[in-house]
């Protein structure tokens, strides 16, 4: 089903052929898109600047706020402030409204895109709104992709979207390119989970694509439907991927038309001798219906095989298809299709439908499929993201929820183990969720049903939701307009540049293999905390290491005789084998960073974004060799940490203290761009720019 050719690969004639190097990646899609949006400065990186911004309202305040710190005066391009996360947890007070109320009023002063509760979720409306074939879109969400258009979507932490604001470019070494090869087509009962699933199995765990761009191309792409493609495409994050891009046809050309934006599209494809550091291959025809179990994308298998592993018969009591995964019109249509003359039964199981839009709902509404989902018992609700990220359908303790969603990490669905409450979430496609609910929750493929395919009606995106609702103010700022601020919302406390020397004390070490963003600042009812640093800090580590805060606060308290504060910066740090898998949100490091802390210590960074967020906030993002000896109250202290940061030193020691006899360790801080180096001397993003603006 999926084949990995770990050598280069050349695409000659219309045929990948083994290559022995890669001089003609220039012919790449990738590279083309990489290379127009490129500020060259003879560095060898890669310096981007993007045609247009997204982020979500978890995000937006923290970056809108740094930016305005830093000096900003305007919207320098279409940027889109999407309210599809905190619009439904609530945690009391007006704090969530609040925020929104905020947003809007800084897309008026600066002039920018705000799109109100319950419109779109976030990629939807890029998708919709933003997207253009050779475009490159940054997003402070971790699933910005938009390949599947011709568009190229990365997602990054929000410090990221600020440099873009001000003037800065994305800096990066350039990336490797692997060619995702597709043939045949799906069978009936199969859809884009199960071939994300598929390829999330195959690539996460070894590493093959992290930090690469993923450039699909083969002749089964023209046997996929638009919502397919894009359905795959978003959950290419989940691969560790930097970013994607697929070969354009007929059928997207329908879709820009469709959505009054011909001018967006233009046939983009791999020239001939195109060259990439790898392939994937995928026979479409042979994936089946998959099910991810707890807790990763990755952790897939076939439905059918871990039925036969639990005995025959599993039963579950939720199920959900909702956001830029899912919540999309063709998999809404056939879940409706199979449910069509059935219903989900009157037991423990559920079924929730979220579209994605405003717009896709109401072309759901008039193709008649709604009306059949409701009358199975199946719930329609707006569209939101929060049963992606544990703000929304949480199944109750001890039960499995199969949800056509992004994720199913840890922490996210609603479990406190320290309470004694665990829920758990599985992944898999609408296609077999609304087989499982025609069975009353019993866990079904949805090749094990008949059903009869829904018409080749294409969706009919109609503007006038978005013409009705949407403030639409990109080039027309009004400086004049004030923002409105509240309780809620506070500005980032002041933080020192780096001082000669360093000495950190450990506050939490974290052995598990992988440590994600969601166990570093939880997600969901820490939501409406997003806008005001200090509150948020105090869910840090909450749901892994409930004593981290203490134990940090503590550390910022403390004295340290023998060490001179005049020229030694204290912290705290955290070590975690390989932190930073999932969400982009930079609180999973401005968090730590508010408490105090100085330094990550780590093997190697789970994602780029992550690493970024932690220099961003001025930690400085160490790897240590293995094994690491550190437990919780150790002291490390780095002497002439400043000027080996100056110096681009790559590698300095450090004595790690523990007892009587302090012990060396080596430090390696490797792949820093200048920029880094700088943000890191001045303590983080907000100091730099300050410190620019004063030259």
């Amino acid at each position: 089903m999926i084949r990995l050719t770990n050598h280069p690969v050349r695409l000659q004639g219309g045929v990948p052929l083994p290559s022995r190097d890669v001089s003609a990646r220039h012919l790449t899609m990738a590279q083309r898109i990489l290379s127009s949006h490129h500020r060259d400065s003879g560095d060898g990186q890669l310096h981007i600047r993007f045609d247009a911004m997204l982020s979500h309202d978890i995000t937006y305040v923290g970056i809108i706020q740094t930016a305005r710190a830093c000096g900003m005066a305007r919207f320098p391009m279409p940027y889109a402030l999407t309210n599809c996360h905190n619009s439904l947890c609530a945690v009391g007070g007006t704090i969530n409204e609040d925020d929104h109320a905020f947003g809007l009023s800084a897309a008026v002063k600066y002039g920018g895109i705000y799109v109100p509760a319950n419109q779109a979720v976030i990629h939807q409306y890029a998708r919709e709104a933003l997207a253009g074939v050779g475009k490159m879109l940054l997003g402070s969400d971790s699933h910005t992709r938009y390949g599947a258009l011709g568009c190229m979507g990365i997602g990054e932490g929000g410090p990221e979207l600020v440099k873009q604001l001000l003037g800065s470019s994305y800096d990066i070494p350039q990336p490797g390119i692997v060619l995702v090869w597709l043939t045949g087509a799906l069978q009936k009962g199969v859809g884009p989970h199960d071939v994300a699933l598929s390829l999330c199995k195959a690539v996460y765990e070894n590493s093959f694509v992290k930090n690469k761009v993923l450039e699909f191309t083969g002749p089964g792409v023209a046997a996929l439907g638009i919502d397919t493609r894009l359905g795959i495409d978003v959950m290419t994050t989940e691969t560790a991927c930097l970013s994607s891009i697929w070969h354009t046809d007929e059928a997207v050309q329908r879709y820009y038309i469709a959505h009054g934006r011909p001018g967006d599209y233009q046939e983009i494809a791999p020239q001939d001798g195109a060259t990439y550091d790898a392939m994937i291959e995928i026979d479409l025809s042979q994936v089946e219906p998959m099910i991810a179990l707890p807790y990763h994308p990755s952790n897939a298998m076939p439905i059918r095989e871990y039925v036969q592993q639990q005995g025959g018969e599993v039963w579950v009591e939720q199920g959900v298809i909702a956001g830029c995964a899912g919540g999309m019109f063709e998999n809404i249509r056939e879940a409706a299709a199979i449910l069509r003359g059935h219903d989900v039964g009157d037991g423990a199981f559920s079924l929730s439908v979220y579209p994605s839009s405003v717009p896709q709902q109401l072309a759901l509404m008039k193709d008649g499929c709604l009306s059949g989902l409701l009358e199975s018992g199946a719930l329609l609700k707006p569209c939101f993201c929060g049963p992606c990220f544990g703000a929304g359908d949480v199944p109750a303790n001890g039960t499995l929820s199969i949800r056509h969603t992004t994720r199913n990490f840890k922490n996210r669905e609603g479990s406190r183990p320290q309470d004694g409450q665990s829920a758990y979430v599985a992944l898999m496609d609408a296609r077999s969720i609304a087989a499982t609910a025609r069975n009353h929750g019993r866990l079904t493929a949805a090749t094990d049903v008949d059903y009869e395919l829904p018409g080749q009606t294409e969706y009919a995106f109609d503007p006038k939701p978005y013409r009705a609702r949407v403030y639409n103010g990109f080039g027309r700022p009004r400086p004049e307009h004030e923002l409105r601020m509240a309780p809620s919302i506070a500005d980032w406390p002041a933080i020192e540049p780096l001082k000669d020397d360093l000495l950190v004390e450990l506050c939490a070490v974290i052995r598990d293999p992988v440590t994600t963003t969601d166990e570093l600042i939880p997600s969901g009812e820490t939501s409406s905390y997003r806008s005001n640093p200090m509150k948020l800090a105090e869910f840090t580590l909450s749901r892994r290491d409930p004593g981290y805060v203490s134990r940090a606060k503590a550390a910022q308290a403390r004295e340290y005789p023998g060490y001179n504060p005049a020229t030694t910066s204290f912290g705290s740090a955290i070590f975690c084998n390989k932190p930073g898998d999932g969400s982009a949100r930079e609180q999973a490091a401005s968090c730590q960073r508010v408490l105090g802390g100085s330094a990550n210590l780590c093997y190697e960074y789970a994602t780029k974004r992550y690493r970024s967020n932690v220099i961003n906030w001025g930690m400085l993002p160490f790897t240590v060799d293995a094994p690491f000896p550190g437990e919780p109250g150790d002291l490390m202290y780095v002497p002439g940490v400043r000027a080996a940061v100056e110096g681009g030193a790559e590698e300095v020691t450090g004595q790690w203290i523990r007892g009587e006899e302090p012990q060396p360790i080596r430090l390696y801080l490797k792949d820093l761009s200048p920029e880094d180096r700088e943000i890191l001397l001045n303590g983080c993003l907000i100091n730099t720019y300050k410190a620019r603006a004063r030259q």
